[in-house]
């Protein structure tokens, strides 16, 4: 793919890879960009290569992940090689209460509380079909697992979501809405 195609392509997807590092991130909106940025670099270089055998979104997706996925591993061993010295402990991120968060709305906080009690596949997948309007089988692609595997994930992580929401008083489902 041609550098100016390619541009044109990350400029495209710039949003949406934007939320999807976000959720790859945790919601820490700094390493969200740094991790995009990295992602882009890795592009730009030539250290990932868009290849056809996928929708260019999922290849990107899929760059993100693994972006992201590295990160978290380097971070990791920063900590670990950091934690010898005790007092000199290097920290990296910031603390979330930053006057930079946006007040939520009570009915949203919930239902972030709900998707965090998900496992990480489960928030990946649903992410992925949800907000980023992906089929499971393009989400599969993207998180590096088989289809069988997102199916679950994606099933699991509907109901257990549908039952934590259902134990609040945020929510209401109808009998008839059900049938």
């Amino acid at each position: 793919m041609e550098d100016a195609e390619l541009r044109v392509q990350l400029e495209q997807y710039h949003t949406l890879g934007y939320g999807w590092a976000l959720t790859c991130c945790s919601r820490d909106r700094a390493e969200a960009e740094d991790v995009l940025q990295t992602a882009y670099l890795k592009i730009m270089d030539g250290r990932a290569n868009y290849d056809g055998r996928a929708s260019f979104k999922t290849w990107l997706f899929a760059v993100i992940r693994n972006t992201a996925a590295d990160e978290r591993r380097r971070h990791w061993l920063r900590h670990l090689r950091l934690d010898g010295f005790a007092g000199e402990r290097e920290h990296d991120s910031q603390p979330a209460e930053r006057g930079q968060r946006l007040e939520q709305s009570e009915r949203s906080q919930v239902f972030q509380q709900a998707l965090a009690k998900l496992s990480r596949r489960q928030q990946e997948v649903l992410h992925l079909v949800f907000y980023q309007d992906l089929t499971v089988q393009q989400a599969a692609a993207v998180m590096g697992v088989g289809v069988g595997s997102a199916r679950t994930h994606y099933e699991r992580g509907k109901h257990r979501l549908r039952e934590t929401l259902r134990q609040t008083n945020h929510f209401h489902e109808y009998e008839w809405d059900r049938q």
